[in-house]
């Protein structure tokens, strides 16, 4: 059941592998554990998820000696002089960004990362491959919390990385140390809501949008973020 399900999400996401784990954060902190070395140095940004921020800036800085240069999203000239001057292991971010829902420019971003020899992963959870296909995009790894729009149910925690076999195997090696697996009934959920999905986001897109349009409108609301 749940390679069944590692199948279809890669064939969502267009990529050649799919790990799926328990959780969102268990697959953002075995991604990083698994990728980043010692001494390694992270770029990641201001607009984003708070406990992976806090993980990186902390435990990863703190116990592994790692370094980190946090950038606003859409800062593009510093990204590529942090490259520059870092040895850079890995670039993380989201798009769109948790909260504030800004969206990066991933092929720009991911030939940055390429020019340099970094790794380039995005967080689109929020987009879900219905919207926005990530690795199309150029980015070698595309994470997501399944939980929120991909099972969609509100019963379900489970996550997943998608993208080169090569990289994807590396993160499962250290899966299989640290035991963050999915169960196969979570997986089976997460198939559940899964034939659903695109139906799902279309309405979202939709009323999503005549929200948004509503607020913009109203005397009391001074900026939506959409």
């Amino acid at each position: 059941t749940v390679r069944v399900c590692e199948e279809k999400i890669a064939a969502l996401e267009r990529a050649e592998e799919c790990l799926v784990s328990s959780s969102g954060m268990n697959t953002a902190t075995t991604l990083l554990l698994a990728l980043v070395p010692q001494g390694g140095h992270i770029v990641t940004t201001t607009d984003c998820y708070r406990r992976t921020r806090q993980f990186i800036q902390t435990f990863m800085t703190d116990k592994m000696n790692v370094t980190a240069t946090v950038l606003d999203p859409s800062d593009l000239e510093g990204l590529e002089k942090a490259l520059k001057a870092n040895d850079v292991t890995l670039y993380f971010s989201e798009s769109p960004t948790n909260p504030y829902l800004r969206c990066i420019d991933v092929p720009t971003v991911s030939g940055l990362c390429r020019e340099h020899g970094a790794l380039c992963v995005v967080d689109g959870t929020f987009a879900t491959p219905v919207n926005q296909k990530i690795l199309e995009l150029g980015a070698d790894l595309v994470i997501s919390s399944g939980t929120k729009y991909m099972a969609g149910h509100n019963d379900v925690l489970c996550g997943y990385i998608a993208g080169k076999k090569e990289v994807v195997d590396k993160v499962k090696a250290m899966q299989n140390i640290l035991g963050g697996v999915m169960d196969p009934h979570a997986a089976y959920l997460l198939l559940r809501g899964m034939k659903t999905l695109e139906l799902r986001i279309a309405r979202q897109n939709e009323n999503g949008m005549k929200l948004a349009k509503a607020l913009e409108q109203h005397p009391k609301v001074s900026r939506v973020h959409y």
